[in-house]
């Protein structure tokens, strides 16, 4: 999965919205209107430093691994079009220095455009459904009788982290698939920029040719997120009770890197499957993949073998630790800066 699909663990705040009375006495009447419309620009102004914070720990945090990110992407659709001796001699650094060599240093950057017009509006409304569906859960019966329990508590982390995640994948699928076409190429460019690229997978392709491996993406980004919320916020809850005094920076850094690296283990084989459906077609290319998603996997691991299902996972694990790092961090700082600044976000 894309660092930032397992990210968008909010810190929860520590007041909430005040009742209208105090042990002093009661509001007045006439004061009311005031205090709900105080009430109500409060919560506006969480809602768009939330989703301003999101967005830019996703755009800041997938600029940062780019270059990882691209191996990674590489090495996962090796196996459609490659012989199994170019398969063996597969390695980071030579494929790190063929980029070099034949496209440039920029190369390593290539379709980081469309990943930060992706990311934007991706890490915005992963943090902000994340939000709103755990509000949800919690006013849930059976969850809300027991809001004290631990694992109660977990579970709509879980839910509400995969639930997020989904929707996410849903509302911006179309430029992660460009994503995914514009960063596999290499010396023949077929796709030229964000607009070329839409406008040729829908005349080749047809319209839905842009949703070409959602099934496999939403079976992953699920999981992949509920397990990242899960494991960070024990991870925090856990040290936080143990070391109240380390700042909120250095625990969302290990946390964030910790969850991230358990999430990517877990989904990683429905990550290759779903960027390898994603090229289906691309450039003119035959299909390689005539069947669905299982079928997909066994030709997977009849082809190639089960460790076939992890290629690329190393430059992945090297990209989750500061990928995930960066945007737990930079989220949790901006989100603090913007509420001291006031500056009527």
């Amino acid at each position: 999965m894309q660092t930032e699909a397992r990210v968008g663990v909010v810190v929860e705040g520590g007041g909430g919205q005040r009742g209208l009375s105090s042990g002093h006495g009661s509001v007045s009447i006439d004061k009311l209107p005031q205090q709900q419309q105080k009430l109500q620009n409060q919560s506006q102004i969480g809602t768009v430093s939330q989703l301003l914070a999101g967005g830019v720990a996703g755009a800041l945090s997938k600029t940062c691994t780019a270059p990882l990110a691209r191996l990674t992407i590489l090495f996962q659709v090796q196996g459609m079009h490659s012989d199994a001796a170019t398969l063996r001699k597969a390695s980071i650094w030579r494929e790190a220095s063929r980029i070099v060599g034949e496209e440039g240093f920029r190369a390593f950057w290539k379709g980081n455009l469309v990943t930060i017009a992706h990311r934007l509006p991706y890490s915005s409304v992963n943090f902000y459904a994340y939000e709103h569906y755990k509000k949800l859960l919690h006013v849930i019966p059976g969850v809300q009788s027991h809001k004290e329990s631990i694992s109660a508590d977990l579970c709509v982390h879980f839910v509400a982290g995969g639930l997020a995640g989904i929707t996410a994948a849903s509302a911006t699928y179309p430029l992660d698939l460009v994503r995914t076409r514009l960063a596999a190429q290499t010396n023949v460019m077929y796709y030229r920029g964000i607009g070329h690229t839409l406008q040729t997978i829908c005349r080749d392709e047809g319209v839905f040719g842009l949703y070409k491996g959602l099934g496999a993406t939403l079976l992953g980004v699920g999981p992949s997120i509920a397990i990242s919320f899960s494991v960070y916020e024990t991870l925090r809850s856990f040290w936080q009770s143990q070391r109240p005094q380390d700042s909120t920076v250095l625990v969302s850094l290990a946390c964030g890197s910790i969850s991230g690296i358990a999430s990517s283990t877990a989904t990683f084989p429905l990550d290759l499957v779903r960027r390898r459906k994603q090229l289906e077609g691309a450039g003119g290319r035959a299909r390689v993949y005539k069947t669905g998603l299982f079928g997909t996997f066994k030709h997977i691991i009849r082809t190639e073998g089960f460790h076939g299902l992890y290629r690329g996972i190393l430059p992945e694990y090297y990209k989750v630790v500061p990928g995930v790092g960066i945007c737990f961090m930079t989220y949790e700082t901006l989100k603090m800066l913007l509420a001291d600044s006031g500056a009527g976000l």
